[in-house]
């Protein structure tokens, strides 16, 4: 009798060979979901970094503010505080480094403003400007579509200028509580925080004056 072949049959070859193509293809798009995530999860992670440092920066700035008023390239004299459409936020803070203790202010004028989709820190080298005094320009967040300031005071009410004026300047009840801030940027879309500030009341009456 002549001996049995041993060999696979060109059906199950091809059987095999497509169980083996639906496998690597299953593999190969799990793979891809697998480093989509891990790609998403990383500049999400990478973002929150960045607008947490750009609140950490905010925050020491506000929590740092006193009642210094400077004076501007013309000579006028500015708020300690300012709120206002053209500049959400201008303060004059404390607790600037001076590690080789040079005969300067430890007070720094700084101020925030959105420019081109960036949240943008400027910080002037002095107090009261020069015609020339050009602010430095630190970038704290990219892609930004709305940065947002109110003053809160201690009845709870918002202002989106500061200071007050007229008789509303006048009242207690506007005495300066709290900053609210509000930054709208993808993909975490309107993120506020609120920093209370009624324990410098003491140090603002304090300081006054330039």
């Amino acid at each position: 009798m002549r001996a049995r072949s041993q060999g696979f049959t060109l059906v199950e070859i091809l059987v095999a060979l497509g169980i083996f193509a639906v496998l690597g293809l299953a593999s190969s798009q799990l793979m891809t979901r697998i480093i989509e995530v891990r790609d998403t999860v990383s500049a999400r992670g990478a973002r929150l970094a960045e607008l947490q440092r750009a609140m950490d920066v905010l925050q020491r700035d506000v929590l740092q503010a006193t009642q210094r008023p400077v004076r501007d390239e013309l000579g006028d004299e500015l708020p300690a505080l300012r709120v206002a459409p053209d500049v959400p936020l201008e303060l004059t803070r404390l607790g600037q480094r001076n590690p080789l203790a040079l005969p300067r202010s430890e007070a720094i004028r700084t101020a925030y403003v959105l420019a081109d989709g960036a949240l943008v820190r400027l910080i002037w080298p002095v107090l009261d400007r020069a015609n020339d005094t050009l602010p430095l320009r630190q970038t704290l967040l990219t892609d930004v579509d709305a940065f947002e300031v109110e003053i809160v005071d201690v009845s709870g009410n918002e202002h989106g200028y500061w200071p007050p004026v007229g008789d509303v300047g006048e009242d207690p009840a506007t005495r300066l509580a709290g900053i609210k801030v509000a930054i709208t940027a993808a993909p975490f879309g309107d993120v506020q925080r609120i920093w209370e500030i009624a324990q410098m009341g003491n140090r603002w009456s304090e300081v006054g004056g330039p």
